[in-house]
């Protein structure tokens, strides 16, 4: 009899370690180390129960080796059926950045506390529900690319390996491949959400992954669209920029109320005349070059300064082009202010108001702080992470290699049309903030015109503007519009 108990406690506690390992393997697939916690948010007035995945996710080649562990947050909404319930990979841009813009601005279920024009409050900073989440219509997964966040390379790989576009594409591309197999992902519907030059590696991913891997798509968020570096990057010689930058220029003086009264009455109003402006005249005159004609300079620069705010003599000083570097200083010189490059409605004081360029940027100072902060506290506190080394809000990955594109602009606008052209179903979203220097709205359409994509793919692209700066969400009225623009999206058929 006592052989028999022992043989049937045996046999109790061999399942239960049986049961226990299935647990365990369903909560963490394999090639997965993370933390699982419980929590809900209200959105839309719907209380959304979800559970986060936190944690690393290991990267391997084709031979099975090891090559980076790659962190992620993971929110997936409870009771839903995962084989209809979308999922949207997230990142953002840099090259070097973290995702924690997207994660608490306005995408994740927790968002940093600003005020509602986006100004930091006084720290301590505090993390609140995000009302405005994307996690009722989707699945949300947080990227940070190696040498980004917690990422790193595994021990034995340079992280140069993934220091480049090529690198970056093909290890974010893996990194969606692992995840839809680890966790069982396959047949949901796919999206992606990338911000500045996250918005070049969605693009370059929408290529990638349908050549690659052969997964197709169902949309992309370009949030601060930058497709195509020879429209955006100025040097003599490419004039491009000078003209696209312009309706930036007229968009900043007008928050600032620096343009005539005529064009102070209505923004839109003052935006189109600039446009029509930028690619008619003015980038006729930039053509032109050292064949302008004294007069026609004088007119152009009249122009000019009607259309920035800024003087006519300044643009004849730096013939008829302006760096917008040297805009950050100059419009609000008079009042020894500068403006800010990602969000021209913030201001800053420099040392002295004599200098060629600012000393800082103070839109970036503002969400600076308070971000790194509230991620940190929010990893330890609510999803129970803890991690001994630093969370890279910015990582080092400089130099990044172009080695695809030398002697040329990286052009992901391609890349794009390819996929769309293979994938007829590929919706985009493309936003733009009308206060936004790092990536310009009217180079964001400019770039999109220029696909040259068949009318039944064009269709296929909605342009969203917001009277805010690059990370337009943190400016509250913006945020509502942007969820309002994302739910349209979503129920886009």
């Amino acid at each position: 009899m006592k052989n028999l108990f022992f043989c049937l406690l045996l046999l109790f506690i061999s399942l239960n370690a049986i049961a226990q390992k299935e647990i365990y393997k369903d909560l963490h697939p394999a090639g997965v180390q993370a933390v699982i916690t419980k929590a809900s948010v209200t959105v839309s007035g719907i209380k959304i129960d979800y559970t986060a995945y936190t944690g690393y996710l290991d990267l391997k080649n084709d031979t099975g080796k090891l090559t980076a562990k790659v962190f992620f947050t993971y929110y997936k909404k409870d009771g839903e059926d995962a084989s209809k319930r979308p999922v949207c990979f997230t990142f953002n841009g840099g090259p070097g950045s973290s995702s924690v813009w997207l994660h608490l601005g306005g995408l994740g279920p927790r968002r940093v506390l600003l005020d509602d024009m986006g100004a930091a409050t006084a720290p301590p900073y505090k993390v609140i529900p995000n009302e405005y989440s994307w996690i009722d219509k989707t699945d949300l997964v947080f990227i940070d690319p190696v040498s980004t966040g917690f990422s790193r390379a595994a021990g034995g790989e340079s992280p140069k390996n993934f220091h480049g576009y090529n690198e970056d594409i093909s290890s974010m591309g893996s990194f969606i491949r692992h995840f839809l197999s680890r966790y069982e992902r396959w047949s949901s519907p796919k999206y992606l959400a990338g911000e500045s030059y996250g918005t070049t590696r969605a693009a370059g991913l929408s290529k990638f992954l349908q050549d690659r891997h052969r997964i197709y798509l169902n949309g992309i968020f370009l949030i601060s669209a930058i497709l195509n570096f020879g429209t955006n990057d100025y040097y003599p010689g490419n004039d491009l920029p000078r003209a696209l930058y312009l309706p930036s220029y007229t968009a900043a003086a007008w928050y600032h109320k620096k343009l005539s009264p005529e064009l102070q009455t209505d923004l839109k109003k003052a935006l189109k005349e600039s446009e029509q402006f930028a690619l008619g005249e003015y980038a006729s005159a930039l053509i032109k070059g050292g064949w302008l004609t004294d007069a026609e300079k004088n007119r152009i620069a009249e122009k000019l300064s009607y259309y920035s705010g800024i003087g006519k003599e300044y643009f004849l000083k730096s013939n008829l082009r302006v760096d917008e570097n040297r805009f950050y200083k100059e419009l609000r010189r008079d009042d020894g202010l500068t403006i800010g490059r990602l969000d021209a409605r913030f201001t800053g004081r420099d040392l002295d108001d004599a200098g060629e360029f600012v000393s800082f940027d103070p839109s970036f100072s503002n969400i600076d702080a308070p971000f790194t902060s509230a991620i940190n506290d929010y990893f330890q506190k609510e999803l129970n992470f803890k991690e001994e080394k630093g969370y890279d809000i910015f990582g080092s990955v400089y130099p990044w290699n172009y080695s695809n594109v030398q002697n040329q602009f990286l052009n992901v606008a391609e890349s794009l049309r390819d996929a769309m052209a293979k994938n007829p179903h590929l919706k985009v979203y493309v936003g733009c903030g009308y206060y936004d220097f790092a990536t310009p709205y009217f180079i964001a359409q400019y770039d999109i015109e220029h696909m040259f994509l068949r009318p039944e793919a064009r269709k296929n692209i909605k342009f969203y503007f917001y009277e805010s700066g690059h990370m337009y969400y943190i400016h509250k009225p913006s945020l509502i519009q942007f969820k309002k623009d994302v739910d349209e999206f979503f129920n886009w058929k």
